[in-house]
């Protein structure tokens, strides 16, 4: 009898460890950065004349992404890449682990504030859009790099805009885009960190004819919806309203002011 309690007492120490280990793991584990080093982050091939305003100043560079972090809000209030032909892939790569970003100087907010709030841990930079390479595609799991999303609307609509994005890169070459959550007073929050859930997301496809610039915007409701992307084309001036962030504040207002009002999709096959 004495034998039996001792075994039992020995399965009881050795299922509390793990349980502790298990959850030690899952909420202090981070692994190391993504980038090439802790300290190098130079410029990447977004062309700098058209990146937006930062209405914070916390401006991120990653290897293969632009991002402006607004701490408040606990995520980015724009990131912007090139998404280029070249980079659509089918590259089988690994899931990693969500990690706060090194380079935002108060570090971006943890995954674990998105754990049982409802919501998915939406990519801004799709991951699917990074398959070309390893370090490419881990970047984009930067927590600065995700925002609240509507698990319908990530898997719905929003994937349906990605999926067409893609599309435009493979039928025009060279694409640059801009992408986030429109953040602004009284929105819900989730998690100890209070990271805000936008009520809208927009998504701003530019491309490049020469010296024009072509763009296609959109402005959608963080909820599922049933209808075709053309209903959520907005101008850029309307993103700009939206927002708060002056986009293709670089080049010259007569530039600017030939495509930013114009929510025309002539050109852009849907």
């Amino acid at each position: 009898m004495a034998y039996r309690n001792k075994n039992r007492t020995i399965y009881s120490v050795l299922i509390l460890v793990c349980v502790v280990g298990f959850w030690l793991f899952d909420n202090f584990y981070t692994p190391a950065t993504y980038s090439k080093t802790d300290t190098d982050n130079g410029p990447n091939d977004f062309p700098e004349e058209l990146l937006p305003e930062s209405t914070t100043g916390e401006i991120v560079n990653h290897s293969f992404f632009t991002l402006s972090y607004n701490e408040p809000y606990e995520q980015a209030e724009w990131v912007a890449y090139v998404l280029d032909k070249s980079h659509l892939t089918y590259d089988d790569r690994k899931r990693p682990y969500f990690i706060e970003d090194p380079f935002v100087s108060s570090k971006s907010a943890d995954w674990r504030n998105y754990k049982g709030s409802g919501y998915d841990r939406g990519h801004l930079v799709p991951a699917g859009d990074r398959r070309f390479s390893l370090q490419a595609y881990n970047e984009t799991f930067y927590t600065s790099n995700i925002s609240p999303q509507n698990r319908e609307f990530n898997a719905g609509i929003w994937n349906d805009l990605e999926q067409q994005t893609r599309r435009w890169a493979k039928q025009y070459g060279t694409l640059y885009v801009f992408t986030g959550g429109v953040l602004e007073k009284g929105l819900d929050e989730i998690g100890e960190e209070d990271v805000d859930v936008p009520d809208h997301f927009y998504k701003i496809i530019a491309r490049k004819n020469d010296d024009k610039i072509y763009t296609l915007s959109f402005l959608i409701p963080n909820k599922p919806q049933f209808t075709s992307l053309r209903n959520f084309v907005v101008s850029v001036d309307e993103v700009e309203k939206a927002t708060g962030i002056d986009f293709f504040n670089q080049i010259s207002k007569k530039q600017q002011s030939a495509f930013e009002g114009s929510k025309s999709t002539v050109g852009w096959k849907f």
